[in-house]
């Protein structure tokens, strides 16, 4: 099995791009959650072009500022957390890993020691 082959059929969208937004990957999820978009044919081109102002605004800021940005939305009944992370390789920053995952609108929390 390829190393990555899991990524492939895993429950959230993953998409990931290198520093300057150029969209370099996909797994099933995302490329159907962007399938209006373009889906599979998205990679290669610039996420940037996907987001309207001001969201674009805010993710060049994030990609400059190499910083993480997680929320929750809701769309279409469909509760999400979206995690936005940069990635590294050999230390040196690559560019970003976004995942959406679908949660539910209850769910438990638990803190820990």
């Amino acid at each position: 099995m390829n190393a990555h082959a899991w990524i492939r059929e895993f429950p959230a969208a993953i998409t990931v791009c290198d520093g300057q937004g150029i969209i370099l990957e996909m797994n099933e999820k995302a490329a159907k959650t962007f399938e209006k978009d373009g889906g599979y044919k998205l990679i290669g081109s610039n996420m940037l072009d996907c987001h309207p102002d001001p969201a674009r605004e805010k993710t060049e800021r994030l990609l400059a500022a190499r910083a993480r940005n997680v929320y929750t939305i809701e769309k279409n009944g469909i509760r999400k957390l979206i995690y936005q992370s940069p990635w590294y390789e050999n230390g040196q920053y690559a560019g970003f890993v976004e995942l959406s995952l679908e949660i539910p609108f209850e769910m438990p929390h638990f803190v820990r020691s």
